[in-house]
């Protein structure tokens, strides 16, 4: 199974690689990340660089795509890059399986795959997916057709288990969860605006652009 994650300078790690974590280990899987030029791509932080080792023109097909999000300045450069968006299409239109996580929703909006569908993001832009015809939905997890959604960062984790159960069948998925040992306990209820106390709601609103930025 080839499996291509697109990597581009300022991306959020753990939209990615939490993923990889899972994805790595699905049977016969071959994952590479794809940048538009192979190298080095430093996320958004600044404090993580990793290599892509394969650019655009080198991948024609894969089976499933993953795009990643990151913050608004990081992914709006990727929608403003043509080639880029072009490839994410061209992969799109053959691939079993095509996900994203977080804002990386925002860019297969932009390359034109999300139009009558339903589709995740991070709960700060999803209503930004309306723009692109696509459906905003808040689930943590969102499924249509061969399209796999996910909200903020963390869930691409959720988001890759199910895909392996969906790939594989439901035990091999909790033995990778176990072997993981998925099994968060945050020591606040709040990642959600539904569930955050109405101040600290106030004040991520309030600092919107830092996180999206």
């Amino acid at each position: 199974m080839e499996i291509a994650i697109l990597a581009y300078p300022g991306m959020t790690a753990l939209d990615a690689m939490g993923p990889y974590e899972v994805l790595s280990r699905l049977p016969e899987a071959r994952l590479r990340f794809v940048a538009a030029e192979q190298g080095l791509i430093t996320t958004d932080t600044g404090m993580l660089t990793f290599r892509a080792e394969v650019g655009l023109s080198e991948v024609a097909r894969a089976d499933v795509l993953l795009v990643p999000g990151g913050p608004a300045r990081s992914v709006g450069a990727v929608m403003q890059h043509r080639p880029t968006l072009d490839w994410v299409a061209a992969i799109h239109e053959t691939s079993r399986y095509t996900l994203s996580v977080c804002t990386g929703s925002w860019i297969l909006g932009a390359a034109g795959v999300l139009s009558g569908k339903r589709a995740g993001c991070h709960w700060l832009g999803l209503e930004a997916l309306r723009e692109f015809g696509a459906e905003p939905c808040s689930d943590r997890v969102v499924v249509d057709g061969k399209l796999w959604t996910a909200g903020g960062v963390t869930s691409g984790i959720d988001m890759a288990l199910a895909f392996a159960a969906e790939i594989v069948n439901d035990d091999f998925a909790q033995v990778l969860q176990l072997a993981l040992q998925y099994d968060p306990k945050p020591p606040f209820e709040g990642g959600t605006p539904e569930t955050a106390p109405e101040h600290v709601l106030a004040l991520a609103k309030a600092n919107a652009a830092a996180v999206l930025g």
